[in-house]
């Protein structure tokens, strides 16, 4: 590998797998040592140089940009699509409080009302406007993933048992630095499940940020609360949220929104 490759290698850039990279992590028999494959599943087009940079603690930023433009001269990177690339790391928009707009809260008003009602009746609720979304085509082999945003690790867990059983790939994060990792680790999620009250973020301001990335904007996103209000309600369907399920809740309620939204039969 070109040893002089970090030259061309900027801190913001951002980088995703190439198909021969893709085989080199998957792969059986990889040359590749573990830091370099450290590497490899950081690098997933979301993510920056830097943010890598900071996420693999065992090496110094130098070291990283250098075995980065190694990788990319091997043919195992590449830069990722400008429209991503030109996007803030999502650490950095988490970062940042976006207050709602009025005319967002206004046009999710009369929604929120019908939203409060249905989570005070059946415990959950889909908004109208998702029911037609249609299902995901993913690839061969490929379960849905599903990243679990929980700091209740018991909650955590048995919600990680029931979406094994249906057949989906969950992850879980408690809190902010385990969000960002997830986020950051292929393949990107199918469906957040997201706890509203976080010891150290908020589950609007997860959303919010979901909603400003140009990978995640489009990620279905149910909010898991205590709170069945109009209020609470408005706010995540003014943030882009796509529906409700509130807590305690049943096995097959959480599982009715999860396949409504994720167009499962």
């Amino acid at each position: 590998m070109a040893s002089d490759s970090r030259l061309l290698i900027d801190l913001q850039d951002i980088y995703e797998l190439t198909d021969k990279g893709d085989t080199e992590l998957r792969g059986a028999h990889t040359v590749l040592g573990q830091q370099q494959l450290e590497i490899l599943v950081l690098a997933d087009g979301m993510a920056s140089v830097d943010a890598i940079s900071r996420s693999v603690r065992t090496l110094k930023r130098e070291d990283v940009m250098k075995t980065v433009g190694e990788m990319v001269a091997a043919g195992l990177l590449k830069q990722a699509p400008k429209a991503e690339a030109a996007a803030l790391d999502f650490g950095m928009l988490l970062s940042k409080h976006v207050s709602l707009s009025p005319g967002a809260l206004a046009e999710a008003s009369e929604e929120a009302g019908v939203g409060a009602a249905s989570l005070q009746q059946q415990g959950y609720f889909v908004r109208i406007a998702r029911r037609t979304r249609p299902p995901r085509n993913l690839p061969a082999g490929r379960k849905p993933a599903v990243i679990i945003v929980e700091d209740d690790p018991h909650l955590s867990k048995l919600l990680k048992t029931f979406l094994v059983l249906e057949g989906l790939e969950p992850r879980i994060a408690s809190k902010r630095d385990d969000v960002l990792k997830q986020f950051r680790t292929p393949p990107a999620p199918d469906l957040v499940l997201l706890d509203v009250m976080l010891p150290d973020t908020d589950g609007f301001d997860v959303l919010a940020a979901m909603r400003r990335h140009p990978v995640l904007k489009s990620v279905p996103v149910i909010m898991l609360t205590g709170k069945a209000t109009r209020e609470s309600v408005q706010k995540g369907l003014a943030g882009g949220a796509d529906g409700y399920i509130t807590k305690p809740f049943e096995v097959d309620v959480l599982m009715a929104a999860l396949k409504v939204v994720l167009g499962m039969p």
